[in-house]
């Protein structure tokens, strides 16, 4: 016990502080669900992101620009390695052999999976329609290049060499482009169409006089 003096006289006793009591802070059972739920599923987010690293497989992507109806070629394609893929459905690279010679059913850009969503195994050609080749000069073609599977409007103009009625054009007939090339004798630019059976005879016929015009209605 300490002591005190004063001025010399007897020594006193000094007063005592008396112990502070801590209050102990009551846990709330909720806030220690809750604290062990977030720490659970903290816990199984990096044990998924870890798999996830973890899941490697090799799949096909595309290698080079393949246009709609144009059948893959091994050129067309290239193995990669992709980790994860969650929600994806690429070909594995294993399965090259089940895609070769299918087509693009949608236009295929490089450096991006493939996925068989993608490709078709129906031709261009349907069994109402006939194939017909048409030759333009670079200025009649409506777009700068045309590509499988863009809708065109055939149009007939009218005969210079008719008089009244006879020489009236504007007869429509729907066509779609299967391929494109360039003619090695001129500068004329080849076109292979799609045509309804029933168009091809009258198509000719105006091909023949040099009355048709070509009009791009939907690219694929």
């Amino acid at each position: 016990m300490s002591l005190a003096t004063r001025n010399g006289t007897s020594p006193a006793e000094a007063p005592v502080t008396p112990p502070r009591v801590v209050r102990q802070r009551r846990i709330r059972p909720g806030l220690l669900g809750l604290a062990v739920l977030l720490i659970a599923l903290g816990g199984l987010g990096a044990a998924f992101a870890v798999t996830s690293v973890r899941a490697t497989g090799n799949y096909l992507a595309v290698a080079r620009p393949v246009e709609v109806g144009r059948q893959l070629s091994a050129d067309d394609l290239r193995p990669v390695q992709v980790a994860g893929g969650q929600g994806l459905a690429p070909v594995p690279a294993d399965r090259i052999d089940e895609v070769l010679g299918k087509r693009a059913a949608v236009s295929l850009t490089p450096g991006t999976l493939l996925t068989m969503g993608q490709l078709t195994d129906a031709p261009l050609l349907g069994p109402d329609q006939q194939q017909f080749a048409l030759g333009l000069d670079p200025a009649e073609v409506p777009a700068r290049q045309l590509h499988p599977g863009d809708k065109l409007l055939l149009v007939s103009t009218p005969d210079d060499n008719a008089d009244g009625s006879a020489a009236a054009g504007g007869t429509r007939f729907q066509a779609t482009v299967i391929d494109t090339s360039t003619s090695e004798t001129s500068d004329d630019i080849v076109v292979y169409l799609a045509l309804a059976v029933r168009d091809v005879p009258a198509v000719v016929a105006l091909t023949a006089q040099d009355r048709i015009a070509v009009v791009l209605t939907g690219a694929a």
